[in-house]
């Protein structure tokens, strides 16, 4: 998805840019992903002052996941709202921190890249079914969002251990 600086520049209005593509390889290393369905970018390019390049748009993609409490399959569509800004030409030097434009050498930069990085940072570190999931019991492997298990959970510090009963 490649967004050419002279075309963006000479158009009357935003260059509009709608693509779709697979993007497996990306989360290969998450054991909580399952699946994931293609990345599809709709995304718009309009020349600003300073001779920026503005885009802004949508992302949309589908994930499967399991629940890192309790493992349940948890399914969900992202919705990641996409903005960034682009400046030809190399990066001058004492630029502010605050600056947030991203300065390319070429004539055409790769959008795909900077989708697919928003995606990964969209992406909850740890998924969870629900925020009240108790997850499961580490004795019995019960799920405890079904109901308790009775398993004595009570952690007990192997040096405080000889005191549990002083008081019985």
């Amino acid at each position: 998805m490649l967004m050419p600086f002279r075309k963006v520049a000479t158009s009357d209005g935003p260059l509009k840019f709608n693509e779709q593509w697979e993007i497996k390889e990306l989360v290969s290393n998450r054991q909580d992903i399952t699946a994931v369905t293609p990345l599809t970018a709709d995304l718009s390019a309009e020349f600003r002052e300073g001779d920026v390049v503005d885009v802004h748009g949508k992302l949309t993609v589908g994930v499967d996941m399991l629940c890192s409490r309790c493992l349940k399959p948890i399914n969900e569509h992202f919705h990641i709202d996409f903005h960034e800004q682009f400046k030809q030409g190399k990066q001058p030097e004492g630029l502010h921190e605050d600056d947030d434009t991203l300065y390319v050498d070429g004539d055409s930069v790769d959008l795909k890249g900077y989708a697919e990085e928003a995606f990964l940072l969209d992406l909850p570190f740890i998924p969870l079914c629900s925020d009240t999931c108790k997850g499961l019991c580490p004795k019995c492997g019960h799920e405890l969002n079904e109901g308790d298990c009775g398993c004595d959970n009570e952690v007990i510090d192997p040096r405080l251990a000889g005191l549990k009963d002083f008081f019985k």
